[in-house]
């Protein structure tokens, strides 16, 4: 119910927000990877089995909390200026089996083992990119959705 009153809010203050329903099994707590600025970064830790540990966004040069846990192989991509995630696909069975974050500049990060059903979440604007990710974690990450804007570097984040 919090959820949906998050999301409400910030579709009232951000005209072009949209949201990527979650995948997963859904079991566990629940999280949210969010900062102020634009993402620059992304870390992704998987395992030899295949499923995804834990996720990690630097938003300007600040870097968030971890989704999950940073054990098992880590994986990395340092964002250039102007570059921005614009979509994300995998696959995912009770974890987030395999993870792919694509870029408007070509560039991609891929963690984890292709196995389960295949997903595949991007904004409806050509001009929104990934602004923050929730979902649940339990032993890996159990379920992921994606929120999506249009980036308003004027934007005052702290005037509403």
């Amino acid at each position: 119910m919090l959820f949906v009153a998050v999301v409400a809010l910030l579709a009232a203050f951000q005209p072009h927000y949209f949201f990527s329903p979650s995948v997963g099994s859904g079991g566990g707590t629940s999280f949210a990877i969010t900062g102020e600025d634009r993402i620059t970064a992304v870390r992704v830790w998987d395992t030899y089995s295949g499923h995804i540990k834990g996720i990690q966004f630097r938003y300007g040069f600040v870097w968030s909390s971890i989704a999950g846990f940073s054990y098992g192989d880590l994986h990395e991509l340092d964002l250039f200026d102007d570059e921005a995630i614009i979509q994300i696909s995998g696959k995912y069975a009770h974890y987030v089996q395999s993870i792919v974050f694509n870029t408007n500049m070509g560039r991609s990060l891929f963690a984890g083992q292709p196995a389960g059903t295949a997903f595949n979440m991007y904004p409806e604007n050509s001009q929104a990119e990934l602004r923050f990710v929730s979902g649940r974690v339990h032993g890996g990450i159990t379920s992921l959705g994606a929120h999506w804007a249009v980036f308003d570097p004027n934007y005052n984040h702290t005037a509403h």
